[in-house]
C-alpha cells in the first residue's frame, strides 16, 4: 500500500487521537488545580479524600480505570450504555487520571512559593483569591511547566490506550491496516505522527516557558 493511502486511512484516527488529547487537557488541568487545593486544605476530610483519590489514580493502570468508568454504571446502577458513552468514558477516565498527576505537580509548585510573598500581598491589601491568581499562579506555572510538559507528552502516547473501549483512535486503525496488509508501514506512519505531535507539543511548551522567563 502506498504512503498516501495509508495516511488517508489513518486521518480519521488521527483526528480522534487529537480530540482525546485536547479534551483531556481541557478538563484535567482545571480539575488538577481544584484537587491540589483540596490536597492542601486545612479541612481534614477533604484533604484525606483528595489524597486517597490521587493515590488510587496514580497507583492503578489507566487501562483499568477506562474499563471501570465505562462498565461501572452498568454493573453498579444497571444503566444501559449507549455507543456514544464510549468516547465520554474515555474523556472522563483520562481526565480524572491526569488530574491526579497535575494536582501533585501544582501542589509542589504552590508550596515552593515563599510564605513572605503571601504576607507581602496581605500588607498591600490583596485578598487571598487575588494573591493566588495575580501573584502566586503565574510563578507556579513557570515552575511546573517542565513537569507539565512531560505529562502532556505522555498523554499524546497514552491516547492509544482508548483501544480498550473500541475507540478507533489512530494506533488502533494503524494496527488494523497492518494486519490486513501484512505490512508495518501503517505502524511506522503512526509512530511518526506521535513523534511529530510530541515535537510540536514540546516546541509550544518551550515557547510558553520562554515567555514566562521574566520570573527568572
Amino acid at each position: 500500500m502506498i504512503l498516501s493511502t495509508v495516511i488517508s486511512q489513518l486521518a480519521e484516527g488521527m483526528i480522534t487521537s487529537i480530540e482525546i488529547f485536547l479534551l483531556t487537557l481541557l478538563f484535567s488541568i482545571p480539575l488538577g488545580l481544584l484537587v491540589a487545593a483540596g490536597r492542601m486544605s486545612s479541612f481534614s476530610p477533604l484533604r484525606w479524600f483528595t489524597k486517597i483519590y490521587i493515590s488510587i489514580m496514580r497507583g492503578t493502570p489507566l487501562m483499568l480505570q477506562l474499563i471501570v468508568v465505562f462498565f461501572g454504571p452498568y454493573y453498579i446502577f444497571g444503566m444501559t450504555l449507549s455507543p456514544e458513552y464510549r468516547m465520554i468514558a474515555v474523556i472522563i477516565a483520562f481526565s480524572i487520571n491526569y488530574a491526579a498527576y497535575f494536582a501533585e505537580i501544582f501542589r509542589g509548585g504552590i508550596e515552593s512559593i515563599p510564605k513572605g510573598q503571601y504576607e507581602a500581598a496581605q500588607v498591600l491589601g490583596y485578598t487571598r483569591i487575588e494573591t493566588f491568581f495575580i501573584i502566586v499562579l503565574p510563578q507556579v506555572i513557570k515552575i511546573v511547566l517542565p513537569s507539565i510538559t512531560n505529562e502532556v507528552i505522555t498523554l499524546v502516547k497514552d491516547t492509544s490506550l482508548s483501544f480498550v473501549l473500541a475507540i478507533p483512535e489512530m494506533f488502533t486503525v494503524a494496527k488494523q491496516i497492518a494486519a490486513a496488509d501484512a505490512s508495518i508501514m501503517a505502524l511506522l506512519v503512526a509512530g511518526m505522527f506521535y513523534y511529530v505531535f510530541n515535537v510540536l507539543v514540546a516546541f509550544i511548551m518551550e515557547y510558553f516557558e520562554r515567555r514566562l522567563g521574566y520570573y527568572d
